[in-house]
């Protein structure tokens, strides 16, 4: 297998392994709803009072722990294969700030909430640098993809509830941000271990 072809497979187990990792938490955690409870919620709630369920709070944590190092390494992979940087280098720092939502949850508050800005930023832009080294139509859909995150990141930032995404719920808001990103990496992935350069 080549470099790219190694990344592929990093980053396709990444996606679907945040997705199930996800949904299994939501399932385990009484009267949690996707419109009103952020997904960071799953690992545990704002301080003060954090609120943590278990094993919801174990699933989801390992979960996005293990995202982390998957797309980091993958990171490393593609950096080998395409040697460019303006692509690994977000796609790394996507990797850590996954890595840290997995290691500090929401009980840890602002540290937490660093490394998921950093993963939504992060991800946006990896997602848009991607189409560096795509072919059409796979390159105009990570660039549609990484948009629509950055922009409802954008946009909650500036307007707040005034924003349009917010008629989702705060949790549905932050879905249209994560989701489209773990698309693009679970698409990406595939893209990439079918990719040859013979």
């Amino acid at each position: 297998m080549r470099y790219e072809n190694i990344a592929g497979a990093l980053l396709f187990i990444a996606g679907v392994l945040a997705f199930l990792g996800i949904i299994t938490a939501e399932t385990l955690y009484p009267g949690y709803s996707t419109s009103q409870n952020m997904i960071s919620d799953l690992g545990a709630t704002d301080p003060p009072n954090s609120i943590i369920i278990q094993p919801s709070s174990t699933i989801f944590s390992a979960a996005m722990a293990l995202t982390g190092l998957l797309i980091a390494s993958s990171a490393y992979c593609i950096n080998r294969a395409f040697r460019k940087r303006e692509v690994t280098a977000p796609l790394a720092l996507f990797g850590i700030g996954v890595l840290g939502v997995g290691i500090f949850n929401g009980s840890y508050g602002d540290i937490h909430g660093i490394f998921t800005l950093m993963a939504f930023v992060m991800g946006g832009i990896s997602a848009i640098t991607s189409s560096r080294i795509e072919r059409a139509p796979l390159s105009y859909f990570s660039v549609i993809l990484g948009g629509i995150a950055l922009l409802d990141l954008f946009l909650y930032y500036i307007m707040g509830e005034a924003s349009p995404f917010s008629a989702f719920g705060l949790g549905g808001l932050e879905r249209w941000i994560a989701y489209p990103i773990l698309l693009w990496v679970t698409g990406f992935g595939g893209y990439l271990i079918g990719h040859s350069r013979a």
